[in-house]
């Protein structure tokens, strides 16, 4: 019989899990909207956490940016990442997770809306190996709730497990980590066991995913009894 305690992998969100940089995306979108003399608020700013950039881009442009939706992207990703270097804001109980799991020898991945930039800086700002590679909003083409990143990211972690370890890398033995509405539905929906730990959106308990307030004192044991409680997961 499979230890299903057996944690293999964890799949982690950026924006608003590891690192909370929405307050430095919201303050990007302010200054663009005014610069162009639009007329932005902090609703159409919520909606727009957890969303594919593209999306972001286009909800921009309706409210009076006159710039392309590939431009907007990396006005905005250029503006955070630049606050990054003066402060990497991490979440409450994420690098030291991060770190334990790590230890365990539990492997890690990002996934994120973000481009490439902006992943690279916070994973750069991190010790070396603890998160062995990025899917960003960049690389799929269909952005969160879809669930294609972490389709991409299972099956590229799925490629080489089974050498590193003796065993396959199953879905039910892996956990994604989100905040938002779009990430925990694009997770859920690809098959992984998900854990909500909602920041600027509320998110309701659909038995899709489990809830937990802050990461702050979690440990891998923690995770572990997830596994051993989540129901069958449905791929979509």
């Amino acid at each position: 019989m499979v230890d299903m305690s057996e944690l293999q992998a964890v799949f982690w969100d950026m924006d608003g899990t590891l690192v909370d940089t929405e307050p430095y995306w919201m303050e990007s979108e302010y200054q663009l909207v005014r610069a162009h003399g639009g007329s932005w608020n902090d609703e159409k700013a919520h909606l727009l956490v957890g969303q594919a950039l593209p999306f972001s881009a286009t909800v921009l442009q309706q409210s009076g940016v006159q710039m392309g939706v590939r431009e907007i992207i990396d006005h905005l990703t250029g503006q955070v990442v630049a606050k990054c270097a003066e402060r990497m804001p991490w979440r409450p109980g994420a690098r030291e997770l991060l770190e334990e799991l790590h230890a365990e020898q539990v492997r890690n991945a990002l996934v994120t809306m973000s481009f490439t930039p902006l992943a690279r800086a916070v994973a750069d700002a991190l010790p070396a190996g603890q998160l062995e590679f990025t899917v960003t909003g960049d690389m799929v083409s269909a952005g969160k709730p879809d669930p294609e990143a972490y389709h991409l990211a299972f099956d590229t972690m799925a490629a080489d497990h089974q050498g590193r370890t003796g065993a396959q890398l199953q879905r039910q033995r892996c956990i994604a980590i989100e905040d938002s509405v779009p990430g925990t539905a694009a997770a859920a929906a690809s098959g992984l066991v998900t854990l909500a730990v909602p920041h600027y959106t509320p998110l309701p308990e659909t038995g899709q995913w489990h809830l937990l307030d802050t990461l702050d004192g979690a440990r891998v044991t923690d995770l572990q009894q997830l596994l051993l409680r989540d129901p069958a997961p449905a791929v979509a």
